[in-house]
């Protein structure tokens, strides 16, 4: 329950406010004077504090200076008999959430207190997920406070002491790098050099030859010796980036350094040996490449001494929030915006995104988001038109039973809304041909509709209407 603390010197007034705010379902402290106010104040736990901007001795606006002294994200809302333009503009650029005119409208101060009141939840949110991010679910660079994303990092933890080969596995966008970086970075060998690169984002010779290095006047254009990516790894780490795009010929020479920890740079003729980690990734199912005979089996299992599978981020949606809140601290850092939050309504459409670019896809988002908004608050409106009729990736997501059990109801109900969500993400929100490809009648898809919550930008039935 949110507690409101309301100063006015004139009795009806406050009498007003308290019956009403109380109805509304608020705890209600009222007092005359400033003087009192301030006292209440300075006892704690006030949400909401709604002031008459002129009352005797010291008036609203020293109630507010003393409100935000004591709690900064406190919401002051100023009232008055006395309207004037200059008054307005004044209490506003001190800081105050709003100012409305007496005699004021019922429904006008109940919905002003209760977007003031969301917003002050939503930046108390944000808070303490930045609590969370630093002192309890950032690892290595990396977040997640989702049972699985612990039980990577445990895992993490006990790879990096090893000087084993590493093969991190995942969709594209889940963070296989910050991950490889997290195991380098936490190992004995954390001063030593990490060095990566994409198999898949350059031609057979010139992956050669960023790998392993060359010599002068091995082929046209090399005009000097080169150092390959292997050799200036050495003492350190290096990262194979999408190792199963590598062309089965730089699998060949991948395997015998892998074996014998030395390699020679195109047209040299001399081993050179080094020591170093090797951490791969890769997206592609490596075990049905190796069938079709398009990666070495052998490479296969020498990069494969210790496999870490990254989840997607819809297998671990409760991430979302955590992951949301520090893209979005950091966009509005790097575009000098000051934006708190994500609104409620906002970050239920982010929780419910099937997410099929991952945590990347996700950061693009936000970082969109922050550029588009023009208030302290990422509204629905700042969101692409993808997000905001969207559902979770069902095709690709199994449903499992966890060692401690599941909530059969539960789960039922959250398959259901999900099933609703895509056929309405399939219809482009048209709600008559969503119930068809439900094989529901319409009756019964406005009503689960209802029943889950889902609204907003849904079309009845197109052009026709419902009919």
């Amino acid at each position: 329950m949110h507690t409101i603390l309301v100063a006015d010197d004139e009795k009806s007034m406050t009498e007003f406010l308290e019956i009403m705010l109380t109805r509304e379902g608020y705890e209600v402290i009222t007092t005359a004077t400033a003087e009192g106010a301030i006292e209440q104040l300075e006892k704690g736990g006030i949400d909401l504090t709604i002031t008459d901007i002129n009352m005797p001795t010291a008036g609203g606006m020293a109630v507010m200076e003393r409100a935000h002294t004591l709690d900064t994200e406190l919401p002051v809302i100023m009232i008055t008999a006395y309207a004037s333009t200059e008054n307005a503009v004044s209490a506003m650029k001190l800081g105050a959430y709003d100012y409305i005119t007496k005699p004021f409208q019922v429904d006008e101060i109940k919905l002003t207190i209760a977007k003031a009141l969301e917003r002050r939840t939503d930046k108390a949110e944000i808070k303490r997920l930045k609590e969370e991010v630093t002192e309890r679910y950032s690892f290595g660079g990396i977040l997640g406070r989702s049972e699985k994303m612990l039980d990577l990092f445990r895992l993490i933890q006990k790879v990096a002491d090893s000087r084993s080969s590493v093969l991190i596995s995942g969709e594209s966008g889940v963070g296989k790098e910050m991950v490889a970086k997290a195991i380098h970075f936490l190992s004995p060998n954390k001063n030593g050099p990490f060095y990566s690169i994409n198999c898949g984002a350059m031609p057979e010779q010139l992956l050669e030859s960023e790998l392993f290095g060359h010599q002068k006047g091995s082929f046209t254009g090399a005009h000097a010796d080169k150092r390959g990516l292997l050799e200036l790894s050495d003492g350190g780490a290096f990262f194979l980036d999408e190792v199963g795009e590598a062309p089965l010929s730089i699998q060949v020479k991948l395997l015998r350094f892998l074996q014998e920890r030395e390699f020679r740079r195109v047209g040299g003729v001399k081993d050179i040996k080094v020591s170093l980690r090797v951490i791969a990734a890769t997206n592609r199912n490596l075990e049905e490449m190796i069938a079709k005979g398009e990666f070495r089996e052998d490479l296969y299992y020498r990069l494969n001494i210790i496999n870490l599978e990254i989840p997607p981020l819809r297998e671990r949606r409760v991430d979302i929030p955590l992951l949301a809140a520090r893209f979005l601290e950091q966009f509005a850092t790097a575009n000098n915006r000051v934006i708190t939050s994500i609104s409620s309504d906002a970050m239920k459409l982010l929780e419910n995104h099937g997410w099929r670019g991952n945590v990347r896809e996700l950061e693009n988002v936000i970082e969109r988001a922050v550029v588009l908004t023009s208030g302290p608050v990422i509204e629905i409106d700042s969101l692409p038109e993808e997000i905001k009729i969207s559902s979770p990736d069902l095709e690709n997501e199994e449903i499992s039973i966890p060692n401690g059990g599941i909530d059969l109801d539960a789960k039922v109900e959250e398959l259901e809304k999900d099933l609703l969500l895509k056929a309405l993400s399939k219809t482009k929100g048209i709600k008559k041909e969503a119930a068809k490809i439900l094989n529901l009648s319409f009756r019964s898809f406005r009503y689960k509709l209802s029943k889950h919550g889902i609204g907003g930008r849904t079309k009845e039935g197109g052009e026709q209407g419902d009919e």
